[in-house]
């Protein structure tokens, strides 16, 4: 069985991306004005199941714009999970808080509503709780806990498009949603993000602070600091086009990790992405662990033997609290998050997209099967 270089994503751009690009150009609309962006906005709203959707340069920008929103303010703290992309902790930061890092659940691999209690102090504003790899966080328990300490949630569902929580869509589950639609994610515009929310006094002021703090209703007029985090109708347009297939390209993805699983299983030290039994996980990347003792190879020893064949993987991300920025802080702290630190440790991710042939992902888990010396 022969394929060319594997890599970890591509973008499917089957659908109409380059008629609505083109259509979008020679409207001669291209910045961030034109209908492509009403339109992405009505329809990602429905994907979400929110009252509204507000687009943004890119999911980092839109987490800073949530937070922002809901008043977050220097010396404020904020419950994090220890495991995530360092946008989470870094969108905490620019707003001159401090983000306080909670363990996950090893059954989710989200943040841990047992451990959220222990963590609030007299600081604490509010919960971001990340969908990560795609698996929906606990929201309800979140949800009580937040409740019954006055606090707002932020849902960070970069890479969890159209999963769902007990039969209910994610990006409508806190008081925002923040999306990203990088290149790798399962939607994309090369760029771009999305905040997704009910509340209208929340949703005019982020739209007040993404157009550089300009009224609405007087020109060159701007009552605050605003910034400058508008999506431009060409993004839209790509995303109006991946919005039309969104489904099928869940389903194929899928597929992909149907396959993998099959493939995979009953290989000694390899373990698998878990499902709650009340979540509908995003299929954003195949995500496995390596038990060195058992597999026979560590993680990172894979990766390099997958790459010699000209396959892409990537480890998990690096815990949050072992970063040069947050290190300090959280020795002070004296922050345990022993989970995130295994996992962190022994998970990666192999190729996935929706343009994956079953020959791509045969090739992939028949390395893995090679480097085994249990099998």
């Amino acid at each position: 069985m022969t394929t060319g270089p594997i890599p970890l994503s591509e973008p499917d751009l089957r659908g109409n991306e380059e008629r609505y690009v083109l259509e979008a150009l020679r409207s001669t609309w291209i910045s961030s004005t034109g209908p492509f962006v009403s339109r992405f906005e009505t329809a990602f709203a429905a994907l979400a199941g929110t009252r509204t959707s507000i687009g943004v340069v890119n999911g980092t920008a839109g987490l800073h714009l949530a937070l922002m929103a809901l008043h977050l303010e220097p010396g404020d703290e904020v419950l994090v999970p220890a495991l995530t992309y360092i946008a989470t902790a870094n969108a905490v930061r620019y707003c001159g808080a401090e983000p306080v890092f909670v363990d996950i659940d090893p059954d989710t691999w989200c943040i841990d509503p047992a451990r959220l209690v222990e963590r609030i102090s007299p600081r604490t504003r509010g919960i971001i709780a990340v969908h990560l790899y795609g698996h929906p966080a606990d929201m309800d328990a979140i949800n009580r806990i937040a409740g019954d300490h006055g606090l707002w949630v932020v849902e960070d569902a970069a890479e969890a498009h159209l999963a769902r929580y007990r039969g209910r869509l994610v990006g409508g589950l806190g008081q925002v949603g923040v999306f990203s639609f990088y290149g790798n994610k399962c939607l994309t515009s090369g760029e771009g993000g999305a905040l997704t929310l009910d509340d209208e006094t929340t949703e005019c002021r982020a739209r007040l602070l993404r157009g550089q703090g300009a009224s609405p209703s007087q020109r060159y007029y701007f009552p605050v600091t605003g910034y400058n985090y508008r999506l431009t109708n060409i993004a839209c347009a790509i995303l109006c086009a991946q919005i039309e297939r969104a489904e099928t390209m869940r389903d194929r993805r899928l597929e992909v990790f149907s396959h993998y699983r099959h493939l995979l299983e009953g290989i000694p030290g390899i373990g698998f992405q878990p499902t709650a039994e009340w979540a509908e996980p995003a299929p954003w990347l195949f995500n496995i662990t390596v038990d060195a003792t058992t597999f026979g190879a560590t993680r990172d020893e894979l990766m390099g033997w997958l790459m010699e064949a000209g396959i892409d993987s990537r480890p998990f991300f690096i815990p949050l609290h072992r970063l040069p920025p947050f290190v300090q802080e959280s020795r002070q702290r004296g922050d345990f998050v022993p989970e995130s630190d295994r996992l962190g440790d022994c998970g990666m991710s192999l190729p996935t997209s929706s343009l994956m042939t079953p020959a791509m992902v045969e090739v992939v888990a028949e390395r893995i099967r090679q480097r085994s010396p249990r099998l």
